[in-house]
């Protein structure tokens, strides 16, 4: 059965995501849990289904797959989705779903002095990628999709459009970043200047923005800050430059991370994490942080003040 309506239920997924403005990293994570619960199913299409199945489903990703919390919220949020917004058949009450349990765990930090080291260990473009990372709490998907109009060099800012929860904001840019982007901009203005080869192509752009603005993926302010050395199709179909691949920069940290003596479970996201605590062993006000990171709960950034041992009110161990 999946193989003449899966296509169909596809097709039509993905307009209704497109319409809601979901991000593409969000279309994918869905559309993938969806074909996941209709394999659990035996490719029974989703409207011969119901809150039963869903449920059911649910609790095996606990109990047999022991899948995180996160994870099972995820494949709940997407099928909540594919009910109520595409097939328009809300599921309602699921019932009691056995529910995967939350760890509370406590990130992974580097000291200001290993995470200098670890991104001294990198080649460029990837340790200004890194530098970001580390300097301005950004997560690797940010400082990838920056665009060269995203950066105040006068007012030492750098804003975060659409990011985690389609949210927009804005942190600080590090003082000793402002020269090699500077440079970096200037090299790229002048190759777009003089109409070099790597620009004739268009960057891809957000949404109905190329149709809005059928210049903007030519100019220079649209322009990725990281772009990729390779050409691929949006979802239009057209032959456009994305920026520099998640990936590749994935990739280079764990080399180094290997390379290096560190001993700890270290990834890109671990910058992130060392900006917040190297905030806060500073004396930075944690709802400063809070801003800077765009957490929308204050309890996601207090998580740091555990790593630094903060939470025991003045206790000292009976060694000393």
């Amino acid at each position: 059965m999946e193989t003449s309506s899966k296509p169909r239920l596809q097709e039509q997924f993905r307009a209704v995501m497109r319409v809601h403005h979901y991000s593409i990293r969000t279309e994918q994570s869905y559309w993938y849990w969806i074909r996941y619960f209709i394999r659990f199913h035996k490719l029974r299409h989703p409207l011969e289904l119901g809150a039963t199945e869903v449920n059911a489903f649910l609790s095996w990703l606990a109990v047999e797959r022991k899948v995180a919390a996160a994870t099972q919220n995820l494949a709940l949020n997407a099928l909540v989705f594919l009910y109520d917004k595409v097939l328009q058949q809300p599921l309602g009450q699921v019932g009691e779903v056995v529910r995967a349990k939350r760890s509370a765990r406590i990130p992974c930090v580097l000291t200001h002095e290993e995470a200098t080291a670890l991104i001294a260990r990198l080649g460029q473009p990837h340790q200004l990628l890194a530098s970001l990372m580390y300097g301005a709490g950004l997560r690797v998907v940010e400082a990838a999709r920056l665009r060269t109009k995203d950066v105040d060099f006068d007012k030492q800012v750098i804003t975060i459009h659409d990011g985690k929860g389609a949210k927009d904001r804005t942190t600080l840019l590090p003082a000793p970043l402002i020269t090699p982007l500077l440079e970096r901009r200037e090299r790229m203005f002048r190759a777009w200047k003089q109409r070099d080869i790597f620009y004739q192509a268009p960057v891809s752009l957000p949404f109905a923005l190329r149709r809005k603005y059928p210049k903007a993926g030519c100019s220079f302010e649209w322009q990725w800050l990281f772009p990729s050395t390779g050409l691929c199709t949006d979802e239009d179909g057209q032959i456009v430059r994305h920026h520099l691949h998640v990936s590749a920069i994935q990739k280079a940290v764990r080399h180094a991370v290997r390379q290096s003596n560190l001993h700890k479970p270290a990834s890109c996201h671990t910058f992130r994490h060392s900006f917040a605590t190297e905030l806060l062993r500073r004396g930075s006000d944690i709802r400063t942080v809070q801003t800077l990171l765009g957490h929308a709960d204050i309890r996601t950034t207090q998580i740091y003040t555990h790593v630094l041992g903060q939470g025991f009110a003045g206790v000292v161990s009976p060694l000393g």
